[in-house]
């Protein structure tokens, strides 16, 4: 076992540099759209109008990190001065204000359904619109259950799309409507078809997000007349997928313009290996493509300003971070010797994406040097009886919660020394920036948005925030662990890399100006639309390209 104690080490040339250089720029690290057109004009010329549709956002409902995009993104518009609202379903629980239309008429096949139209107030300025339907949404779960997926999905989310054009057409008028996700993805697909003849809405922009190019929507073609889906979209130019229905294809197809959460991720999925089947779809509208890194809300996560740590800190002081690991190894049940190791944080989903493969596999290896490891999660029950053991196995160092705990993620953020995360993909992933922010030292596989957001450290210039890996494999972890912990010991080498990462900000500021820029675009091209020459075909609809690629088993 390798001890890892604190020791004076022979320090680089680097730190005698006080104005020493802090790696990336933000404008490195984020979305280019430098190429976009955009309108430059000063006042109210520049005031834009947005729309939000998505499946869930705080803080009214979250299963994932697109509920955070969609609490952070329109905060941060409406503070550089757009107008905002986001539509959202009614989900259980969720308080409203007063009712906008008490019926919204939808036709679902055969079928009409009325949902009402709820407001939701304001809150940072943002207004907020719920689709009330409680049959549809007035259940214990968003998406399903532990039995699996609600097998109504597909109608429950054509109805949320058309609701969300009402919305559009009598309630709030945009600019531009920005779409998220699989469940948002038959907007933009209906605005073309179905709304083609209302002159209203026919050329209304929209930009539309991949969060996560592995959940698609798949549905068996019996959902068309279901839910409402224009039966000419369903073949391989459209939402056609080897025999099967996949609404996401309708979103990167029928969108004026798609985003990705990362610069990275925008080019991976374009490839076999990230685009699920999607990849020549993805690269038919390689033009329309831009990946724009998310940002995260440092108003809540920031050791200066937590209210769940036990101690806050910041890069002027990092003497809280100490208390913070002592109440960590308290709330994990482990001794308090291990303040002296280096302690390895992980909070995830426990699936394969997340690379628990690759842990489970050198976790024993990893286990014989001298560290601690606490980690925080559910997911595969495969992973989580994994976890289990390991602490029964190694009770002084190992602690485990099988558990959504976000009091407790914010703990491990600042009482971690490490942060483990390496995802077998990634599209943007927060966890890596608030453990920047917390001087907690990310160790991640170079993917996605790890990749963008991490820069491996330089011992000889002083620079990099972190440790990565490329090659998915269990060594390749191993070694980028043993990097960290080769460096650990030196507290010099340990506290520049963590006021390295400290340093950087990858708040909303930037991201929610590259959107605006976006928005603007779609605008101008959806306008130049009308010119003569005719329609711009990658745009309206299907093209040269978006066929299918190979099958794919993804979850809904």
């Amino acid at each position: 076992m390798q001890q890892c104690s604190r020791r004076r080490r022979r320090r680089g040339p680097w730190f005698a540099a006080s104005d020493l250089s802090l790696g990336l720029t933000r404008g490195e690290a984020s979305g280019s759209v430098s190429s976009l057109r955009s309108n430059k004009k000063g006042g109210r010329e520049n005031v834009l109008r947005i729309l939000f549709v998505a499946s869930e956002g705080l803080p009214f409902s979250k299963t994932g990190g697109l509920a955070d995009v969609i609490e952070g993104l329109p905060k941060a518009l409406v503070a550089q001065g757009h107008e905002v609202a986001v539509v959202l379903p009614r989900y259980r629980g969720t308080k409203t204000a007063a009712v906008v239309k008490p019926s919204v008429t939808v036709a679902l096949g055969t079928q009409l359904r009325f949902p009402s139209i709820a407001d939701g107030g304001l809150l940072h300025g943002v207004r907020y619109y719920f689709v009330d339907d409680p049959e549809y949404f007035d259940r214990d779960g968003i998406y399903g259950e532990s039995s699996g997926d609600y097998p109504d999905n597909a109608e429950r989310y054509s109805e949320f799309c058309r609701a969300a054009i009402e919305i559009a057409k009598h309630v709030w008028s945009p600019d531009v409507i920005h779409c998220h996700d699989w469940q948002t993805a038959l907007l933009p697909l209906l605005l073309r078809t179905s709304y083609a003849d209302d002159p209203a809405m026919k050329d209304l922009p929209v930009v539309f997000t991949i969060h996560n190019m592995g959940y698609q929507g798949l549905f068996a073609k019996e959902v068309l007349e279901r839910a409402g889906i224009p039966a000419s979209v369903f073949q391989p130019g459209g939402i056609e997928f080897f025999g099967k229905v996949n609404l996401l294809k309708g979103g990167l197809i029928f969108s004026d313009y798609l985003t990705t959460v990362s610069p990275t991720y925008a080019r991976e999925i374009q490839t076999p290996e990230y685009g699920f089947g999607l990849e020549g779809v993805a690269r038919s509208r390689s033009e329309r493509l831009v990946g724009i890194l998310n940002g995260v809300d440092y108003a809540v996560w920031s050791p200066d300003r937590d209210k769940w740590i036990a101690m806050k800190y910041s890069a002027k002081d990092l003497s809280g971070k100490q208390v913070c690991k002592l109440e960590l190894l308290e709330s994990f049940g482990l001794p308090q010797e291990n303040v002296e190791r280096p302690v390895l944080g992980i909070v995830s989903r426990f699936v394969d994406q997340k690379g628990f493969d690759l842990i489970t596999e050198k976790a024993r290896e990893l286990l014989r040097e001298d560290l601690a490891l606490v980690a925080l999660g559910t997911g595969d029950p495969k992973y989580e009886e994994f976890f289990r053991a390991l602490a029964q196995a190694y009770p002084s160092r190992v602690g485990v919660k099988i558990a959504y705990d976000d009091v407790l993620a914010h703990k491990i953020e600042a009482g971690a020394d490490m942060f483990l995360m390496p995802s077998r993909y990634e599209p943007c992933g927060l966890n890596q920036i608030y453990s920047l922010k917390y001087g907690t030292v990310p160790i991640v596989r170079a993917t996605g948005g790890l990749d963008d957001t991490v820069e491996n450290f330089d011992v000889e210039h002083g620079t990099g925030t972190g440790f990565k890996f490329a090659e998915y494999s269990g060594a390749a972890l191993l070694y980028a662990v043993r990097q960290a912990l080769h460096h650990y010991p030196d507290e010099r080498i340990w506290k520049r890399i963590q006021l390295n990462g400290m340093a950087k900000d990858f708040s909303w500021e930037a991201p929610a100006a590259d959107y605006a820029k976006l928005y603007q675009a779609a605008r101008t091209l959806r306008g130049s639309e009308q010119a003569p020459g005719g329609p711009d075909r990658t745009a309206r609809g299907p093209g040269p390209g978006s066929g299918n690629q190979m099958p794919v088993g993804t979850s809904n």
